[in-house]
């Protein structure tokens, strides 16, 4: 065996590490607990995502649109079961699916311009991604679309989550471009930066 042939089975041995480097490193993560580094977010239960549902709905049928969204959107499910989350995102998509197309940029502007505005937007962005891949993911490869995940318009004149088999005739491609269309207007009022502070932020609804 040539000289080259030793050096390059030796290069490609990962025997040569035998300290652990990162024990040995002050700010190395084996160092202490990365948790203590998150603030302890509040738990929600799927009761309590149910009744901030229904105190959404309160505000809808009075007539409170930016007010049901701003609801929505302060009390976002970042420490409960999927059940809490899903029945939360259920809620926000039938908000923003009761909201004109001309009211979404003056009403994002009104939100983002108060106390907190900013976090709200950021929230909005963080629900409207996990609606995009429920949505997509509602649909099997015969393009139907699965119930649970399905939207349908009510006598009520809001877009309601149903879980009933008629929900399946509700277009998944239409709830998707509800969704683009509030991603886009996000997107303009607050900027870019929105989507790289979801991309990066540890909090998951």
């Amino acid at each position: 065996m040539s000289i080259i042939q030793q050096h390059t089975q030796a290069t490609l041995s990962d025997a040569w590490r035998t300290i652990n480097i990162d024990a040995l490193t002050e700010d190395s993560s084996v160092n202490f607990d990365v948790s203590t580094l998150h603030p302890p977010l509040p738990e929600i239960s799927e009761a309590d995502a149910r009744a901030i549902n229904g105190q959404v709905r309160q505000l809808l049928r009075g007539g409170d649109a930016e007010g049901a969204l701003r609801g929505c959107l302060e009390m976002p499910v970042y420490n409960g079961s999927e059940a809490a989350k899903e029945t939360h995102l259920h809620t926000v998509i039938e908000v923003l699916q009761s909201i004109k197309a001309s009211e979404m940029t003056p009403m994002l502007q009104r939100i983002y311009g108060q106390p907190g505005g900013s976090e709200c937007l950021d929230v909005l962005m963080k629900y409207l991604y996990k609606g995009m891949g429920a949505t997509s993911a509602s649909s099997d490869s015969s393009g139907r679309t699965t119930p649970a995940r399905a939207m349908t318009p009510q006598a009520t004149g809001f877009s309601q989550v149903s879980q009933r088999p008629m929900a399946a005739n509700e277009s998944t491609g239409s709830a998707m471009s509800v969704l683009l269309s509030w991603h886009e207007k996000v997107v303009e009022v607050a900027g870019l930066g929105c989507i790289g502070r979801v991309m990066t932020d540890f909090r998951r609804v």
